[in-house]
């Protein structure tokens, strides 16, 4: 064998046996159990008072009042109340950097650091979609961070994206690792490449002016081809006449909200019929025309220090918000967002699955974290209830990732990842932003993004 062969496989051997030994010390504890709680379990329904959760290991071992377990360190919550840790089922992570966004801040460094900042704001698991780079499916970072033997929140990957051919994208863009087919021919080829570093789902950007848009034989080879290889198409669409040709071409899921127009019964029933969860991704619009005027949460400390260095000196100028005042673009989105509000009110209230998701880390204005506490705060003001708000955030997010079984609610058997506030979110939808602690697997690891 060659010696240099031989040494390196010994290499890799070692640091898989250095990683086995990290995870079992890291979930190797005592039984923790929680007192004197409120729990708000994920699935809906009136708020748990007075009781406790039992955690063994990585698990929730039981909950209901005056447990006892022999051996367990005991934590008193004094009235605190629990809740789920958010899942987020459309963010970026790795491509924006201070002020700027590039496919050359895609650093094993700033991929971690962000998503330790999503941790922080009590969000346990993500799913970015479309923008990611080969550095994350190198030396199984991906794979780790998807079963959180790293640190931060864990990690499903949408892989690269698909969009429309567009010269003027230089490979450092942020957007520059996508394929871009020039007709439907070349997608089995692509498809079939994406397929090997298994992709949580297939991201295809749709919608465009007339001229740019995604010719529909080239999207529906996609859906096709993905299907092929079992898996799910998400797409960035923001016409409901896209939206409706989409459904026909059997699309998986909306990755935003419907923005030109409100659907419409017909539509409606076509996204329960095919069982079509919709991401409405409200905040990014509401980003997007927020600065026109000062925004309530500009001075707040919990936003500020989601940021990356630069950004709130450059949306705090009088000459970004003179900027944004007269930008066609922010008036549009402005419109935009209305008209979102009420068809995500809509499709909720008519059975569609609804599930949290903000596009957070695509710019450097969606700040991560921050962007999905507002996400919560903008589905409450469309009309929703803070229950439905909350499912929205944890048990639905994880039945469109398909981990439902383990996360998105607090039941016996399921993983403890928990955040735990100093006030109750369902009598205000902002109290998601009084964080005490956040668990993950079992094991407290935040006290929140302004508590060290």
């Amino acid at each position: 064998m060659n010696l240099l062969k031989y040494h390196g496989s010994l290499f890799r051997l070692c640091g898989f046996f250095i990683l086995l030994v990290f995870a079992s010390n890291t979930f190797a504890q005592t039984k923790i159990l929680l007192k004197n709680l409120n729990l708000i379990d994920g699935k809906g329904g009136a708020i748990q008072e007075n009781t406790d959760i039992l955690i063994d290991g990585q698990h929730i071992a039981a909950i209901g009042r005056d447990l006892k377990s022999t051996g367990a360190r005991v934590i008193d919550l004094q009235g605190k109340t629990v809740m789920p840790a958010m899942i987020s089922a459309h963010v970026h992570v790795g491509v924006i950097s201070g002020n700027a966004q590039s496919g050359t801040f895609f650093t094993k460094e700033n991929v971690l650091a962000q998503l330790k900042k999503y941790l922080d704001y009590g969000i346990s698991t993500v799913q970015t979609l479309g923008t990611d780079r080969p550095l994350l499916y190198e030396k199984g970072f991906r794979d780790s961070l998807m079963h959180g033997l790293l640190p931060g929140a864990r990690l499903f990957s949408g892989g690269y994206g698909f969009n429309i051919p567009d010269p003027s994208i230089s490979k450092e863009s942020f957007m520059g690792n996508l394929y871009r087919p020039l007709s439907a021919d070349e997608v089995p080829g692509m498809m079939k490449e994406l397929n090997g570093i298994n992709p949580s789902m297939v991201k295809i950007w749709v919608d465009g002016s007339p001229q740019t848009k995604m010719k529909p034989a080239i999207y529906q080879k996609i859906i096709q081809e993905a299907h092929r290889y079992q898996r799910r198409v998400a797409a960035h669409v923001y016409y409901l006449s896209d939206a409706r040709q989409l459904i026909r071409s059997g699309i998986d899921v909306f990755g935003h909200s419907i923005r030109d127009s409100l659907v419409d019964d017909a539509f409606i029933a076509q996204m329960k019929a095919r069982k079509i969860p919709y991401i409405p991704t409200l905040a990014l619009d509401k980003f997007a025309h927020a600065y026109m005027s000062k925004p309530s949460w500009l001075e707040d400390p919990f936003f500020k220090a989601a940021l990356e260095p630069g950004v709130y000196e450059m949306i705090s100028s009088s000459v970004y918000q003179n900027e944004q005042k007269a930008s066609a673009a922010a008036v549009r989105s402005a419109a935009a967002f209305r008209i979102a509000l009420q068809n995500v009110k809509k499709l909720h209230d008519a059975g569609v699955l609804v599930a949290l998701g903000t596009d957070s880390g695509a710019f450097p204005i969606r700040a991560q974290g921050f962007a999905e506490h507002l996400e919560l705060e903008l589905l409450v003001e469309a009309g929703l209830s803070p229950q439905d708000v909350i499912r929205i955030a944890t048990l639905n997010a994880a039945r469109v990732l398909r981990i439902e079984k383990d996360y998105g609610s607090i039941e016996k058997g399921k993983i403890a990842d928990l955040l735990i506030l100093d006030a109750n979110p369902l009598e205000n939808i902002q109290n998601t932003r009084k964080i005490s602690a956040v668990y993950k697997a079992g094991r407290k690891i935040s006290n929140g993004p302004l508590k060290f």
